[in-house]
C-alpha cells in the first residue's frame, strides 16, 4: 500500500526524522509508538504531504507522492485525522462531513448558475453519503447540531466520518484515543476494526497501549527520529530497547 524509503526531515538543527524506511501492507492496522518528541507527527506530516522530506521517497500504491500537495495526496486515497480535531464549530455536524468530498460541482461558482440542477443533485447525494457515515460513527442524531456541542471523543468520531465520506483506502489516525472516555474509546476501536475488515488500511499513532496491543499488527517504534523496531505487539513489548526508550 505504502512504501517509505530513507525519509529525513530537519528544521535547521538535528533531523527530527532520520533515514526512516518502512512498508505498510495493504489491509493492515499498523501502530506507530514512541516517546514524545520521537518524530511521529513529523513522519505523519511527511506521509500526508503537509511537509516535504529533505531526503527520501514515499510511494503510494506504486506511485511516487512525495512532492505532491496535501490535497493531491488526499485525492489519491490517503486521508488523515489530527490529534486535536478542529471542526468548523458554527457549521452543523452534517455540514462538516459534507464539505470533505473533493471536486464538488458547487465549488465552481459558475456551476451554480450554469447547471444548478446538477449541483443540487450532487449535494443531495453528498448529504445521503454523509448521513450514512454519521450513522456509522453514531452521530446521526446530532447531524443538525453545531459541531461546537460535541465532546472531545465525539469530535474524533466526526473527524473519522469526515475522512470516510471521501472513500480513502489508507487512513492515518493521530492519537484517536487521546482524551477520550473509555466508552467512546471502545466505540472508536470497534469502528477501526470494522473498517479494516472492509479493506481500509490504517497507520495509527497512539500512546494508549491497550489500543495498540489489541488492534495493531505490526507495531513500529520510533525513537530519536529513527525507526527502532518493527514487529508484533508481543515482540515490541519484550524488546529491551523499547522498554528503555519508551515503555519503562
Amino acid at each position: 500500500m505504502l512504501v517509505a524509503e530513507g525519509l529525513t526531515k530537519g528544521f535547521g538543527g538535528p533531523p527530527v526524522v532520520e533515514g526512516v524506511s518502512f512498508t505498510l501492507a495493504r489491509g493492515t492496522i499498523t501502530g506507530l509508538i514512541g516517546p514524545n518528541g520521537a518524530g511521529k507527527t513529523t513522519l505523519f506530516n511527511l506521509i500526508a504531504a503537509s511537509l516535504a522530506p529533505d531526503r527520501g521517497t514515499i510511494t503510494l500504491e506504486g506511485e511516487r507522492v512525495d512532492g505532491l500537495r496535501p490535497d493531491e495526496v488526499f485525492a489519491r486515497g490517503l486521508a488523515r485525522t489530527f490529534q486535536i480535531p478542529r471542526p468548523f464549530p458554527a457549521m452543523t455536524v452534517l455540514e462538516n462531513v459534507m464539505l470533505a468530498p473533493t471536486g464538488q460541482r458547487g465549488e465552481r461558482f459558475w456551476a451554480n448558475w450554469l447547471s444548478p440542477g446538477a449541483v443540487a443533485a450532487e449535494e443531495r447525494r453528498n448529504r445521503e453519503h454523509a448521513m450514512h457515515w454519521l450513522d456509522f460513527v453514531g452521530l446521526s442524531k446530532l447531524a443538525a447540531q453545531p459541531a461546537s456541542v460535541l465532546s472531545g471523543g465525539q469530535r474524533k468520531l466526526l473527524e473519522l466520518a469526515r475522512v470516510l465520506v471521501a472513500e480513502p483506502r489508507l487512513i492515518l489516525l493521530d492519537e484517536p484515543g487521546a482524551g477520550v472516555s473509555p466508552p467512546l474509546l471502545e466505540i472508536i476501536m470497534g469502528k477501526i476494526a470494522e473498517l479494516n475488515a472492509r479493506g481500509i488500511t490504517f497507520l495509527i499513532i497512539e500512546h494508549n497501549m491497550d489500543l495498540v496491543m489489541t488492534l495493531c499488527r505490526p507495531v513500529m517504534v520510533l525513537a530519536g527520529g529513527r525507526l527502532l523496531l518493527e514487529g508484533t505487539p508481543e515482540e515490541v513489548r519484550r524488546d529491551p530497547r523499547v522498554v528503555e526508550a519508551y515503555l519503562g
